[in-house]
């Protein structure tokens, strides 16, 4: 969670954390104990041990601190016991709330955009996904280093992989003229990605964008539909970078599959904007596949976490269908109990599912299938030879219910995806 200005050889594994938050007026406390759940996942994801953890109730946040003075005067006196290396807050800090802290209990301080921040350093694995990251670790750090924050006496660890590792003395125009120029190579980012969606929609088989909390069990779904190979972690984060493979639909045809970086509470707006030629993804998807672990105690509160996310980028109204996941970890009457409870507007089908032992897989097949069928348009007409690639487009992307070869052609009926239907409607016979 600290910087040097030297890269550093750091165990992650080593450093201790000590978790805190506030207690506003307004903020249910039930929601909040569930942040710092998930702030202890996030931590255990970023490599460090969690020691301790607490929440102060306060009226308002301390102009100075944040927190009240007597609390950080506590928590620095518990550093003898504990021996933690990093104060990890629950609430976003400003530099100089941030800087005033780290002097106080004369130890690393972060919030948790930083703590998201770090985890998205480690994960990131292509070239896009390390520009993005670097992007929005870069447009957090600016106003620490430009409010002078003590960087000299802080260590290597979580905050600092990423441009956290490169030389922190910089000032404020080498940031800014190395932001301009990764802002750059996003845009090319954004162009290519566009190329890539119109080649797919020039292909004419509809995308499915797979969203939903972050380790709901996105990636173990796409292996379980597609066998397609993804990495699956038990951890935040796991996937950044948007994977994409192609699904047989029940009836025939196929459709496209496209994981997408996982949501959470709090999301940094950073990395928001960071990840925007990502989550384009979505917004460019045929349809959703919202992904739901049902299991977890706040299920009710990541779904609606979703919801937000997906309203913010104007995806919700979409066709969508939502795959209740891991309902292998409890009874069907307890899955129901929960279901009952839960805002299900937004869908067309709703599929309780086991990514992992395989139930349900059937249903969420065929759920997907009868959505994307009703987008599909009949196709009824007779393809002369020269145009062979669109039957096997029509085999590949559409449902043939039958095929017979007469003299001038091919007679095909079925029914196929917009964009293909028109190509096989200006192709056909008159």
């Amino acid at each position: 969670m600290r910087a040097s200005a030297q890269p550093a050889a750091v165990d992650p594994s080593g450093e201790k954390v000590f978790l805190v938050a506030a207690e506003l007026p307004g903020v249910d406390h039930e929601e909040l104990a569930s942040q710092l759940d998930e702030m202890t996942e996030l931590a255990r994801t970023a490599g460090a041990e969690v020691v301790g953890s607490e929440i102060q109730r306060r009226e308002q946040p301390d102009p100075a601190l944040f927190y009240g003075k007597g609390k950080v005067a506590e928590w620095k006196s518990l550093r003898g016991d504990l021996e933690f290396d990093v104060v990890v807050s629950n609430d976003q800090l400003s530099p100089r709330q941030q800087r005033n802290l780290e002097k106080a209990l004369d130890s690393g301080v972060v919030d948790r955009t930083e703590l998201i921040l770090d985890i998205f350093a480690q994960h990131a694995r292509s070239r896009e996904g390390r520009i993005q990251v670097e992007v929005a670790q870069l447009h957090h750090m600016l106003p620490r280093l430009v409010g002078g924050r003590d960087m000299s006496r802080l260590g290597g660890g979580i905050g600092t992989r990423g441009p956290g590792e490169q030389k922190l003395e910089v000032d404020r125009r080498r940031i800014r003229t190395r932001l301009r120029d990764l802002e750059k190579d996003l845009g090319q980012v954004r162009k290519q990605r566009a190329l890539h969606r119109a080649r797919r929609a020039r292909g004419t088989q509809r995308t499915v964008a797979l969203v939903g909390y972050t380790n709901a069990g996105k990636s173990s779904l796409l292996n379980a539909l597609t066998e397609g190979g993804v990495v699956a972690e038990d951890k935040l984060f796991a996937t950044l970078d948007p994977t994409t493979r192609a699904m047989s639909l029940v009836g025939g045809g196929s459709c496209l599959l496209t994981d997408t970086v996982g949501f959470i509470q709090k999301l940094p707006t950073e990395l928001v904007a960071a990840f925007r030629a990502t989550l384009e993804e979505v917004v460019e998807a045929d349809m959703l596949l919202h992904v739901l672990d049902i299991s977890h105690p706040a299920a009710a509160q990541q779904l609606e976490t979703v919801h937000t996310v997906l309203h913010d980028l104007e995806a919700l109204g979409k066709p969508a269908v939502l795959a209740v996941n891991k309902v292998d970890r409890l009874d069907a009457a307890e899955v129901s109990a929960r279901l009952g409870g839960f805002d299900l507007a937004p869908y067309v089908e709703v599929a309780p599912v086991s990514a992992v032992r395989g139930d349900g897989l059937g249903q969420l097949r065929q759920a997907l299938s009868d959505v994307i069928a009703e987008g599909m348009r009949a196709v009824d007409v007779v393809l002369p030879y020269s145009h062979q690639e669109l039957v096997a487009a029509l085999h590949r992307e559409g449902v043939v219910e039958s095929e017979r070869y007469e003299e001038g052609g091919v007679h095909v009926r079925g029914s196929a995806p917009p964009a293909l239907a028109a190509r096989i409607a200006a192709a056909a016979l008159g």
